[in-house]
């Protein structure tokens, strides 16, 4: 079986989409993402994110996202990036329009163009609560600043939902980490009953930041809409950047800019590029 696809990338979070706007999404997803996602033995990618029909009216198209381990993602804040910049320059009824509408697992999230492949998304509120993540064993209330035991080691950490858990550590040089050997154990942690999504920064200033990620399903990856969001979620909450400003973040894969508005709204703005188009023989 041959199957077309078009590799994008967005700060080097990189995907393999498919248009499956009238074929729906392929039976066979989770191991096509497994096999096509691996590095070096296929195209590899961190995931494949399947572009499909609005699930209601009103919408443009809807996205769903499996990564690289075949698991299923609820939201992908590069990847609804790279959606909107594949409908604006292959779908024909959304050439042109500046404003497109996409459906995700974790609601629907409308995309404005701010220029050649730069677009803004609205990415809704943000919980500290921990129904809302889930976590377990962590105390009620926000979990904001709340030590977290992994291998033996006391990390303080604030736990964010924006669409998909995530949980945020301050650390003094986020170079310096071995993600591959502290990853997992946040990953796994007994708290996080569906996983969690981890991010590692480092403050420079009031308004900029330096962050490394390891994503649930993908391990670390160069960069993380979703998590580049809650990260300045969380700094906002523990007072170390302020509300209403722009975030700039700096990520092994680009620049991410974030800002946190009034209701704990989120906006992100970033760019979205093509890197090829192809034909995979599955």
């Amino acid at each position: 079986m041959k199957v077309s696809f078009t590799k994008m990338q967005g700060c080097a979070n990189d995907y393999i989409y498919l248009d499956c706007r009238e074929s729906g999404v392929p039976e066979q997803i989770v191991p096509l993402a497994q096999k096509l996602s691996r590095r070096h033995f296929s195209i590899g990618a961190d995931g494949i994110i399947c572009i499909c029909a609005p699930m209601a009216a009103g919408g443009d198209a809807a996205m769903r996202i499996f990564n690289a381990d075949g698991s299923e993602g609820r939201m992908c804040g590069n990847g609804v990036r790279c959606v909107a910049q594949w409908l604006y320059t292959h779908a024909p009824e959304c050439a042109g329009k500046e404003t497109l509408v996409i459906d995700t697992l974790s609601g629907r999230k409308t995309v404005t163009r701010k220029g050649e492949g730069l677009w803004q998304v609205e990415m809704g509120a943000y919980s500290t609560l921990p129904a809302a993540l889930p976590a377990v064993h962590m105390g009620e209330g926000p979990l904001v600043d709340r030590p977290l035991t992994v291998e033996g080691k006391e990390w303080r950490v604030t736990c964010i939902n924006v669409g998909n858990p995530h949980c945020v550590t301050v650390v003094e040089d986020v170079d310096s980490l071995k993600l591959d050997e502290i990853g997992p154990g946040f990953e796994h942690h007994e708290n996080f009953p569906e996983r969690v999504n981890t991010e590692f920064v480092q403050v420079v200033d009031a308004t900029h930041l330096k962050m490394r990620v390891w994503e649930r399903g993908s391990g670390e990856t160069w960069a993380c809409g979703t998590g580049t969001c809650a990260t300045v979620a969380a700094l906002t909450e523990l007072g170390l950047c302020p509300a209403g400003e722009d975030i700039h973040v700096e990520l092994r894969g680009g620049e991410l800019v974030i800002r946190v508005l009034p209701g704990q709204h989120l906006l992100m703005t970033g760019a979205a590029e093509t890197v090829y188009e192809g034909v995979a023989e599955v």
